[in-house]
């Protein structure tokens, strides 16, 4: 592959829930276009399979980050690391996200709700907390998290991680425009129906084989992450034809 074709060669990604679905695919995808991909995630087996297909690919290992996102310790220390070995994060890509129960919101169970918060909103506002110097250190940080569009249709039984999403969106639109005058772009990405495990979870009965892969939706990922393009602001939002039903992110 020639260096045109590798719009991100030099550049240092992390991905969060790396190991499998939208999260591998995006993590792959951008070590193919050339990052250094830092991949965390829970399970190391499932972080060396993910590395297998990224030196398969690239020639390249990954950086292993086995870590619970739920940590906040971890990813402060996992900031420092990144200090220490690199100076800066240019692509900092959240694809960790739960589901939790689909139910009634006066039946959601209290650990069941703090653990959708804890995940989806409060471990990527530390993630912001602990990469934000790192990302200013770029020359043109970029900073992405996967939302739903159940953030804004509000579905009923869909409470829990609705309002996670709702609550993800806001702190990054917030971070977004403190960041205006920084080479740092702060964003959303509604990723569409994909063919995912949680999509499984969220609908049973859905032949997965009608809805996209998750390595559709990576060259636009990539097209958003490249230091030489202006991301739009906001939340942008990836759809293949014929998608109605909600998102998963």
């Amino acid at each position: 592959m020639d260096s045109s074709a590798k719009p991100l060669a030099g550049r240092v990604a992390l991905v969060t829930g790396a190991t499998r679905g939208i999260g591998a695919a995006i993590a792959l995808g951008l070590a193919e276009a050339g990052a250094h991909v830092v991949a965390l995630g829970r399970t190391q087996g499932a972080l060396e399979a993910l590395d297998d297909s990224i030196f398969a690919a690239t020639g390249e290992h990954a950086t292993l980050v086995p870590l619970d996102l739920r940590e906040a310790d971890g990813l402060d220390q996992l900031g420092a690391a990144l200090h220490q070995r690199w100076g800066k994060l240019d692509i900092l890509v959240g694809a960790a996200g739960v589901l939790g129960a689909l139910t009634p919101v006066g039946h959601l169970d209290p650990k069941g709700w703090d653990m959708i918060m804890s995940t989806n909103l409060t471990a990527n506002w530390r993630l912001i907390r602990a990469m934000d110097p790192l990302l200013r250190a770029s020359d043109a940080g970029r900073a992405l998290f996967l939302t739903s569009s159940v953030a804004k249709t509000h579905r009923a039984f869909w409470g829990g991680y609705a309002a996670s999403k709702a609550g993800l969106e806001a702190i990054v639109d917030c971070y977004a425009d403190e960041m205006e005058n920084t080479p740092v772009r702060a964003l959303c990405v509604d990723p569409g129906a994909m063919r995912t495990k949680m999509r499984s979870g969220a609908f049973p009965g859905e032949d997965p084989m009608t809805v996209p892969a998750p390595e559709t939706i990576v060259p636009y990922i990539i097209d958003l992450v490249r230091p030489d393009r202006e991301p739009p602001k906001g939340v942008a939002r990836f759809k293949e034809r014929g998608q109605e039903s909600a998102s998963l992110g």
